[in-house]
């Protein structure tokens, strides 16, 4: 029977209402959630760890760096064929993501947490624990990098978002839909695995600013992050990825002080590509050395950068890592 490691790292699996504030907090321990998840010793033996009980807007880059050396460090052991990790969902994807760019090991990776508190009706932590582990254990998830596990689907690091703010199936893919299922404890993918990229750092460069861009915006914001000293800049532009003409001087700013600007689009759904060639349009943005973000939201593209910054200050080399495969 395969051993598993099970990470605990906070979020809303772990709490319950506080009857004094009349509000969730973090209250269980990874023992007393575990203890929910009842028939998994049929499946998989448990390893029970923990590495934080933080809600997920606490969670930080230089946090995720170290969760990604300590799950390394635990599926180094021979006896480990894989982890599970619960999240808060708020920032779930961007762990999930750093993670995925950063841990070497081969072996699964499953992110998990609930959406609902054991407090509340239809608490789902302990079924989307379950159905981590089952994906954990299986052979077709070694080589598929780090996966989101929520409501029985399964979806790559890269490639999920949290789409609603309640609903128990808040996890969506919502260029690619979800890579499998796990149904009567089994885990069925549906497409194979994608190509991967990984980054062995050491720190991680936290000065990157995401910036969302809307009608009428100009430069300042641009402009502030440059005064603080900032590394690199997210834009998260409209469309294909354009923005608004006043905002051009301030990118145009930033690229000439070598600090790399990212274009990634608002919407929820499509890529971005130097497509127009107005004034603010994505075509005059590339001629000017700004770095396409592909499918990737703004969350994940500002971890991308930090990750690349962390690597080199080469903005050629920065752009590779960006838009391999893009055209």
């Amino acid at each position: 029977m395969k051993k598993v490691a099970v990470i605990f790292n906070g979020g809303t699996i772990s709490m319950k209402v506080d009857p004094r504030i009349q509000a969730a907090v973090p209250t269980l321990t990874g023992e007393e959630i575990m203890s929910m998840v009842t028939g998994i010793e049929r499946y998989a033996q448990i390893e029970s760890y923990t590495f934080s009980s933080l809600p997920g807007p606490h969670m930080t880059p230089k946090m995720m760096l170290e969760l990604s050396g300590y799950i390394d460090k635990i599926l180094d052991r021979e006896d480990i064929s894989g982890a599970v990790v619960t999240h808060g969902t708020d920032t779930l994807e961007e762990t999930a993501y750093f993670l995925d760019l950063t841990i070497k090991s081969n072996k699964p990776v499953v992110m998990t947490g609930a959406m609902r508190n054991s407090s509340e009706l239809g608490y789902d932590g302990p079924a989307n624990l379950a159905a981590s582990i089952c994906t954990a254990i299986s052979d077709e998830s070694i080589g598929r990098g780090v996966m989101v596990c929520f409501n029985d689907e399964l979806y790559y690091a890269s490639e999920v978002t949290k789409a609603n703010s309640m609903s128990l199936d808040a996890f969506h893919s919502p260029n690619f839909g979800p890579i499998g299922i796990v149904d009567n404890n089994r885990v069925l993918f549906y497409r194979n695995s994608i190509k991967r990229q990984h980054f062995d750092i050491d720190d991680i460069e936290t000065r990157v600013d995401l910036i969302k861009c809307a009608a009428g915006m100009d430069s300042k914001f641009i402009d502030f992050s440059l005064s603080q000293g900032v590394k690199g800049i997210v834009i998260e532009g409209t469309g294909r990825g354009n923005i608004p003409p006043g905002m051009v001087d301030g990118v145009g700013r930033a690229i000439a002080r070598g600090v790399p600007v990212v274009i990634v689009s608002r919407c929820y759904q499509g890529r971005v590509l130097d497509s127009y060639g107005y004034h603010g349009g994505g075509k005059e943005l590339t001629n000017m050395g700004v770095i396409l973000g592909d499918t990737l939201p703004g969350q994940k593209a500002r971890i991308k950068l930090m990750v690349a910054l962390s690597k080199t200050s080469d903005m050629k080399e920065i752009k590779e890592i960006f838009e391999m495969g893009l055209y």
